[in-house]
């Protein structure tokens, strides 16, 4: 089966059908422009980040070069369960999203100052052909009786989120966002708002709550080895100075007695108090390294990029919606003249 579109036709179609085609661009415009002014700015602000290279070994050397060819899919062969390659995982995560909800947020006029939830809940603006979705989804909730749980907890739950936390969570994971180059693992952090120092200061926030979040998992059992020596210091400390306090107390009453079971008595409260004193000091030396190993699990982030307050909006051009919809117009009003043409401009055969 062949089809023909006779074209010498449908250009003479054309050609008097200009009044119109012109008519119905003239329409496609002007909706267009509606459209293009009717879109509420958006505003982005990014973050660049370079974390710290865990090692220069030829095992690390051998990984880079391996995801360079797709060998691998991360180069994860520190061991470390969280890498840069799951970064925007962690930022995707419902915890993480949650954990914005409280971020302050300013607008850039200072007519605005409230959290990061109720920026999003309760003032945003939408688009007009958006309002009978909202007002039909508002709608069927009250007449299922689901907006009950519409009110913002002071502590909001993770693992059981009510529905409006639940949206304005979803809301947050298109709005924040996380992406790793493979190649250099630089890590970027982008957040949009309807409002540029929004933007800046959600950008910001996110960098320091993965930097926070980073820094915990790597230092956690560091830090509880740091807890654990603090606790045996702080014994180890409370046995050396009863140990020096009997010895003192015990050579002062004692100190014109010439008896050889007192001064056996005082040589082993003096040999107690110096093997107390032994492990102070080994115990002391101890906290000093479970310190420094906390410094050195702590991960540095370079920070390449900080968050500034964009002062273009990131919309389409309105020029490109006027010019989208002229050529959609366009097309609309031709292939409605194919179909009603269409006896005379399609020629089907069989071969």
């Amino acid at each position: 089966m062949k089809i023909k579109i006779d074209s010498l036709a449908l250009i003479r179609i054309l050609r008097n059908d200009w009044k119109r085609m012109a008519a119905w661009l003239f329409a496609a415009a002007v909706v267009g422009i509606v459209v293009a002014f009717s879109i509420p700015r958006i505003y982005k602000s990014e973050v660049l980040l370079a974390p710290e290279t865990t090692s220069g070994n030829m095992a690390s050397s051998i990984s880079s070069l391996a995801s360079m060819v797709g060998l691998y899919g991360n180069n994860n062969m520190t061991g470390d369960a969280i890498y840069p390659e799951i970064y925007p995982e962690v930022v995707g995560a419902m915890r993480f999203r949650m954990g914005m909800f409280d971020v302050p947020v300013e607008t850039k006029d200072g007519t605005l100052r409230t959290t990061y939830y109720d920026y999003l809940r309760n003032h945003q603006h939408h688009t007009w052909w958006s309002y009978p979705v909202i007002w039909l989804g508002k709608a069927i909730e009250a007449i299922k009786g689901e907006n009950a749980d519409t009110t913002a907890r002071q502590k909001p739950n993770p693992l059981q989120p009510t529905r409006e936390e639940y949206k304005i969570a979803t809301v947050v994971s298109g709005d924040v966002t996380c992406s790793v180059d493979k190649k250099t693992s630089v890590i970027s952090i982008s957040a949009q708002a309807q409002d540029p120092k929004v933007a800046a200061t959600i950008a910001d926030a996110a960098k320091e709550r993965l930097q926070v979040f980073i820094t915990n998992y790597r230092t956690n059992k560091a830090r509880q080895d740091l807890a654990y020596m603090k606790q045996l210091f702080e014994e180890a400390r409370k046995q050396y100075v009863n140990a020096r306090k009997k010895y003192g107390g015990y050579a002062d009453a004692n100190r014109d007695l010439i008896l050889e079971s007192a001064r056996m008595q005082q040589e082993e409260l003096e040999n107690d108090m110096q093997l107390q004193y032994n492990i102070y000091t080994q115990v002391a030396q101890q906290l000093q390294m479970a310190e420094a190993k906390v410094q050195e699990k702590t991960p540095a982030f370079t920070v390449l990029q900080e968050a500034t307050v964009p002062v273009k909006h990131a919309n389409m051009p309105k020029l490109y919606i006027l010019i989208l919809f002229l050529l959609l117009g366009f097309v609309v009003r031709i292939a409605w003249i194919v179909w009603r043409e269409r006896n005379h401009l399609i020629t089907i055969s069989e071969e």
